[in-house]
Parts: structure tokens; C-alpha cells; sequence
């Protein structure tokens, strides 16, 4: 893999891969940025996020459990001293569909599936960092909100 980036501005940052899409960074006005960006750890949790919610996803698909719908959210703590990496990462998957909540026992499969055997990037946290991950199942009649 392959990525080439390039300094706009400041710390306005331009990243282009092998699939050919663009991504910007930015810092914070106080360092020089021009906040009009997302933070390099920030777009890592959201990278995580939407690594193992493809894996999640994709498994409770082939499972034909009835979702309706499906976020996750993150949440961390990042050191106080550089390097500020993260301290811990808690992951919340939200499903919404109804009769998930017999369903559990293959939630839980995907999810674990997706931390300890698919996601590169929970692979390679998990070696740092204390990962929590729980889940919330809501009915349909929530889906629309």
C-alpha cells in the first residue's frame, strides 16, 4: 500500500492512497492550522470505526439478522504527555431492527469476529491500547429517528 501526502498550507495536509480519493487534514488555529479539517488521530477512530463496523455489518448480513439500521459510536482518552496516544477506546455498536433481542448470541459473534479476527486496525490497538466494546439492540419503530 501506498500513500503519498502533501503540505497545502500550515497544517493543512492533503493524503491521496491507491484507491485515488483525497483526504484533508488540519490542525488547530492555536498550532498554525486552519481548523478546516479532521485531526490525524481522529480520522485513526474513525478509520477503527468504520473497520469494524464493515466487518460487523457484513456478518450480520450473511447471517440475515433483521437490522435496520446500524451506527457505532467511540468514544477515548487520549495521554495528557506526547506522545498523546490513546489511553483506552470504547466502541458501542447500535443496532435497530426488530427481534434482535433473540438474536444476541450472533451479535456478539460478529462483533468479536470483527475484533479478534478481521479488522487490521483493531488488531494492531488492541497491542496498545485497552478496547471496550458493547452493544445496544432498539426495536424498528426507533429506526427513523
Amino acid at each position: 500500500m501506498k500513500v503519498n501526502i502533501k503540505n497545502v498550507e500550515g497544517l493543512t495536509f492533503l493524503a491521496k492512497g491507491e484507491s485515488n480519493h483525497w483526504l484533508t487534514f488540519d490542525g488547530p488555529e492555536s498550532f498554525g492550522g486552519f481548523n478546516g479539517a479532521s485531526r490525524p488521530m481522529e480520522t485513526l477512530l474513525m478509520s477503527f470505526g468504520a473497520c469494524t463496523g464493515s466487518d460487523v455489518k457484513s456478518i450480520v448480513t450473511k447471517m440475515r439478522l433483521p437490522v435496520n439500521k446500524f451506527e457505532i459510536e467511540l468514544n477515548s482518552e487520549k495521554a495528557e504527555e506526547h506522545p498523546k496516544v490513546f489511553k483506552w477506546i470504547q466502541i458501542k455498536y447500535k443496532f435497530w431492527g426488530d427481534g434482535l433481542e433473540d438474536q444476541t448470541e450472533k451479535i456478539e459473534k460478529a462483533i468479536n469476529l470483527s475484533q479478534e479476527k478481521y479488522c487490521p486496525i483493531a488488531a494492531m490497538l488492541s497491542h496498545s491500547v485497552k478496547i471496550e466494546h458493547r452493544y445496544e439492540l432498539n426495536p424498528d419503530s426507533e429506526s427513523s429517528n
